[in-house]
């Protein structure tokens, strides 16, 4: 993943995801330091739950560019590089499965905290905030994989046809 300097691609399409990731990223640091807050020792229940409250709304609204970026990654990205790159096997197959595994822990997240946070002991809050801070860990290493070998990937592979077609397929807001 790149710093916050210039962005690593030329091909436009690229560029864009990249700079979506950018904005994830930005999203992300926001929840997560919640998440590190339950990390810490002698916590208070009544800010537990407090924070619980802002983490879940944190994570709902960041999963709507979440889930806009996925899906513009997967009903156009994947399917354009899998002609090229291949379905079955090989980096495609993983950075689909950690889609599912993100979606899976953040979901596993939101359900176990479904409840009002003030029936919850803070022992239940932080092991679902555990699934929160995985979401995280897994998302920061996705990102990684993706711009390090994917996305190159892409400028590599893609003729001038298919680079032009996927511009115009991803050239669409995730806010």
């Amino acid at each position: 993943m790149s710093t916050f300097g210039e962005l690593k691609f030329t091909l436009p399409a690229m560029r864009m995801l990249e700079n979506e990731h950018r904005y994830l990223s930005y999203l992300m640091q926001e929840w997560h330091a919640h998440v590190l807050w339950f990390e810490g020792e002698g916590l208070s229940l009544a800010e537990g739950r407090r924070r619980l409250v802002e983490l879940r709304r944190l994570i709902r609204e960041f999963m709507i560019p979440l889930n806009k970026h996925t899906e513009k990654e997967e009903k156009y990205f994947f399917p354009m590089l899998g002609a090229y790159i291949g379905f079955e096997q090989g980096p495609l197959v993983g950075i689909q499965e950690e889609h599912k595994e993100i979606d899976a822990f953040i979901g596993h997240f939101l359900h176990h905290t479904d409840d009002e946070p003030e029936q919850l002991p803070l022992m239940a809050i932080q092991a679902a905030v555990r699934d929160a801070g995985e979401a995280f860990e897994i998302l920061t290493v996705h990102f990684v994989k993706e711009e390090a070998v994917i996305y190159p990937m892409a400028e590599q592979q893609l003729s001038a046809k298919d680079q032009k077609r996927l511009n115009e397929q991803l050239n669409t807001l995730i806010t």
